[in-house]
């Protein structure tokens, strides 16, 4: 790798808006793979700089680490990742989201029911009794 191609913890952790302690938990996880220089200091990818972006956008829709790690795993690791490799990741995580939506608009829409109704029987609500 060119010099100018790497960060450091530091650098990453300033344009990512990330702690540094932030960036070492997520390494450990491995959803970022730095080099170490001579003196033993991590070095990021630029391309890291979108792989945790993603992990925050990610996690704020709900995703687990594991499911993001799952998806990060499909990158490839000697590039930075394509427009069609974000593509692959966000139609499965879309899916997901998808179903979600539509759960949540089902257990919104028992909701009203039973309470416009006045149901707040156990016997007779649909969000306990299905």
């Amino acid at each position: 790798m060119h010099p100018s191609d790497v960060l450091s913890i530091g650098q990453l952790a300033s344009r990512t808006g990330l702690a540094v302690s932030a960036i070492r938990y997520y390494e450990t996880q491995g959803l970022v793979r730095p080099t170490r220089n001579d003196g033993g200091q991590r070095r990021f990818r630029r391309s890291d700089i979108r792989r945790l972006s993603f992990v925050r956008i990610a996690q704020q829709f709900g995703f687990t680490i594991e499911q993001i790690a799952e998806q990060l795993q499909l990158l490839p690791e000697s590039r930075t990742p394509t427009k069609g490799d974000w593509s692959k990741i966000s139609l499965v995580f879309r899916a997901e989201l998808d179903a979600r939506i539509e759960t949540l608009t089902k257990l919104r829409d028992n909701l009203d029911g039973c309470i416009g109704g006045g149901c707040l029987s156990l016997k007779k609500c649909r969000l306990y009794n299905p």
